[in-house]
């Protein structure tokens, strides 16, 4: 059993990082509810786990219609049985819904009500919509990514939704279910992407003040001016990266290449800025000269700090990767293991389709009546 057993979740269903930060809590143990607006569509009402949408597995999901006030009255309910709420609709949806923070908390004053979006509660962008490059726009990161000769790039990753969003929202709700548990003491936690984010970049910014990143982009060592602190081309178009920082590796790496004797790179000048334009173009071309694995074979396991660019199709393949474990095949198809590792309460996700079980018997077990479960309309299309 997970770290999170035994605490129950209601997910208001959403896109972008509630999902996944719903998924990152049902994987740790918690047992997750999954509230979808019922739509016209055929819905059946009981409990199961998609096989197909991994950012719903573990998850017990129900169709409920928001606009009906018995349907209101049974989440109302379920407030008062469950830990945790997230949701990730714009301020003040969840109050016109009648499920506001100060409702629900009076349902339930131990309970953790997490509010996650783009730009906040409050502030004049809050009602604003938005996607992670703008989020993360706002907080400096955008600036400093991709080539510093074409525009800013934001990486594909959704770095601001899942790292700055639904890691952080998994983090806050963790955080505030420890004096939820000791003292009863429940509390709204407002996780906004752009925060999140500009909180991760910290350590990105000690190197600003510190003048290892500028507002020059592509000029300092951090952001891709340095030779040993860069990724490059091979012969096969593959990609190998370096970040052989510290003076020791960077002694290894120029061994490794046999270029500890070159006067281009020997001497010591590891931080002369002046030789770095003639150093890139010298390991652009040797690098460009051979295989990828053929620098693999050469560099990787040593200290040289280096490592191949693998495609998502070639991650689960890695010697690395593949003797920890790290990715799971379902259905033909390959997912990261949930992480981090925990030694006596392992998560153990749901990966495959669950047995199905009635809606309504999950929630009698939790203590509700038979009339506010069919009045809420479990059990109707």
């Amino acid at each position: 059993m997970g770290p999170l057993a035994g605490i129950k979740v209601i997910e208001m269903a959403g896109i972008g990082p509630v999902p996944l930060c719903g998924m990152m809590m049902a994987d740790m143990g918690a047992e997750v509810f999954l509230i979808e607006r019922k739509t016209g569509a055929s819905s059946e009402s009981t409990l199961h786990v998609s096989k197909r949408d991994m950012m719903k597995r573990g998850k017990q999901v129900m169709a409920l219609d928001l606009k009906d006030t018995s349907a209101i009255d049974l989440l109302l309910e379920m407030m008062g049985k469950v830990d945790v709420l997230i949701e990730g609709f714009r301020p003040g949806v969840m109050e016109r819904l009648g499920l506001g923070p100060d409702v629900c908390l009076q349902r339930n004053p131990s309970l953790v009500y997490g509010r996650l979006t783009g730009w906040g509660q409050e502030g004049p962008l809050s009602q604003v919509a938005g996607h992670d490059p703008n989020y993360i726009s706002l907080t400096g990161v955008l600036y400093h990514s991709g080539d510093p000769d074409s525009p800013p790039q934001a990486p594909p990753t959704l770095l601001g939704d899942c790292a700055g969003g639904a890691a952080i929202m998994a983090w806050g709700i963790s955080s505030a279910l420890i004096p939820a548990m000791r003292e009863g003491r429940g509390q709204v936690v407002d996780a906004a992407i752009v925060d999140g984010t500009s909180y991760l970049a910290n350590f990105a910014r000690s190197f600003y003040q510190a003048g290892h990143i500028t507002d020059q982009r592509g000029g300092e060592w951090m952001d891709g001016a340095a030779p040993w602190n860069r990724t490059y081309r091979c012969q096969d178009d593959g990609y190998i990266t370096l970040c052989s920082v510290e003076a020791k590796f960077y002694t290894v790496l120029l061994e490794k290449l046999s270029l500890d004797e070159d006067p281009l790179f020997a001497d010591g000048n590891q931080w002369d800025n002046d030789r770095w334009p003639q150093q890139i173009k010298h390991l652009q071309s040797l690098f460009s000269s051979r295989s990828r694995d053929h620098w693999c074979d050469l560099l990787e396991g040593s200290d040289a700090c280096f490592a191949p660019v693998l495609t998502y199709g070639e991650v689960q393949e890695h010697p690395h990767n593949k003797a920890r474990d790290s990715y799971k095949q379902v259905d033909g198809e390959w997912y990261p293991q949930p992480a981090p590792r925990f030694s006596a309460t392992k998560s153990e996700p749901v990966w495959e389709e669950a047995p199905v079980a009635p809606v309504a018997d999950v929630l009698r077990d939790m203590g509700i009546s038979d009339h506010t479960i069919e009045a809420g309309g479990v059990g109707r299309a």
